[in-house]
């Protein structure tokens, strides 16, 4: 298992990790089996989309942004429960199967670490576990 840091620069964010995920696969050793990516975090989460083209990014944010606008009337004291809702949303963990040592993404795929409550300092944590052997 491995921890990796995401700092974060914006209040709202999507940032590819999709190639740090990989390096923690490497590492691990794991040749064939599944990789989880969990994020730790109530205002941000992770999700797997299209790494292409950027707009999808910054469509996806827009739309969260209608569904689930900063200021609606929550009752939450801190003042940041969109980023709550919006992390839900995107769910908190990722699995991926890694064949041949490399995650295996579809041809347009990357892992996206998602800021809603930002600027921070933040961390995932990536864990490589291996197919059982076959008796």
């Amino acid at each position: 298992m491995e921890n990796i840091s995401v700092e974060t620069t914006e209040h709202t964010q999507f940032l590819d990790i999709t190639s740090r995920v990989q390096d923690a696969v490497r590492s691990s050793g794991v040749s064939e089996g599944i990789c989880m990516v969990y994020v730790p975090h109530t205002t941000a989460g992770i999700t797997i989309n299209e790494n292409a083209d950027p707009s999808v990014r910054r469509d996806i944010e827009t739309v969260l942004g209608a569904l689930v606008p900063w200021n609606a009337g929550y009752t939450h004291s801190e003042g940041n429960s969109a980023a709550h809702v919006k992390a839900s949303l995107m769910g908190f963990s990722v699995q991926v199967p890694v064949a041949g040592g490399r995650l295996a993404l579809g041809t347009w795929q990357g892992i996206y670490f998602c800021e809603f409550d930002g600027p921070r300092n933040r961390r995932c944590v990536i864990a490589a576990m291996p197919l059982p052997a076959h008796a």
